[in-house]
């Protein structure tokens, strides 16, 4: 199947799987909040079941990490370092960029593996469980372009998202609490999708040069 009709499958199940990921705790998280325990810790150990038992079941069942499931719960996991952190209000409004900052530090630290850590993410979202899909992305590991393109792509997401964090740190510490409210959820959106948009005009543009010279 060729045509925009040929990604549809894939769309599909990655926004299925987006969506488990980040209904099923945000649902635990409130269902705590209403039910358990007006604690702010307990909903998000609860919230943090889901993509713990997800991680663990496609490990052990299908030998490959969800990618998804791995970043919602850095961002529980970040929220609770947070919360041991003390009551300094300010602490509040970093605490929602405690994710972003963790997750550019780690982008940096996987330069230290075989392979950084947006090859896994762009094998997860480009082939999927797909076999076949998988084993060219695997290929394309092989190419010094496919390589370069790889920590590539980690070094801007980790410039990013480290630099996200900074710049809401000194927000935080130069504004007042309700200009930061204002300003930050634009910041991280924009952020966001101006890099998400980067990264796949720049993998469309890295494959067909692979393709040029003879690539997978």
């Amino acid at each position: 199947m060729n045509g925009p009709d040929a990604s549809r499958p894939l769309i599909n199940s990655l926004a299925w799987d987006v969506a488990l990921n980040t209904a099923i705790p945000l649902a635990f998280y409130y269902l705590s909040k209403r039910l358990l325990s007006a604690s702010e810790l307990t909903a998000l150990i609860l919230a943090s079941a889901f993509p713990i038992l997800k991680s663990v079941y496609e490990l052990t069942r299908k030998r490959v990490l969800d990618p998804v499931a791995m970043m919602v719960l850095l961002g529980i996991v970040t929220s609770i370092a947070a919360l041991f952190i003390g009551g300094d209000p300010r602490m509040l409004l970093i605490r929602e960029s405690f994710f972003t900052g963790a997750f550019g530090i780690i982008c940096f630290v996987s330069f230290l593996f075989p392979r950084p850590i947006m090859f896994y993410f762009g094998r997860y979202f480009m082939a999927g469980n797909n076999p076949e899909r998988r084993r060219v992305y695997e290929e394309r590991w092989h190419n010094p372009i496919g390589r370069r393109a790889n920590r590539i792509v980690t070094a801007v997401w980790g410039v990013v998202y480290t630099g996200e964090f900074v710049l809401r740190v000194v927000l935080v510490y130069t504004l007042p609490a309700p200009a930061v409210l204002a300003i930050t959820p634009f910041l991280f959106g924009a952020a966001t999708i101006l890099t998400v948009i980067w990264t796949f005009r720049y993998a469309f543009s890295v494959r067909r040069k692979i393709s040029l010279v003879g690539g997978s």
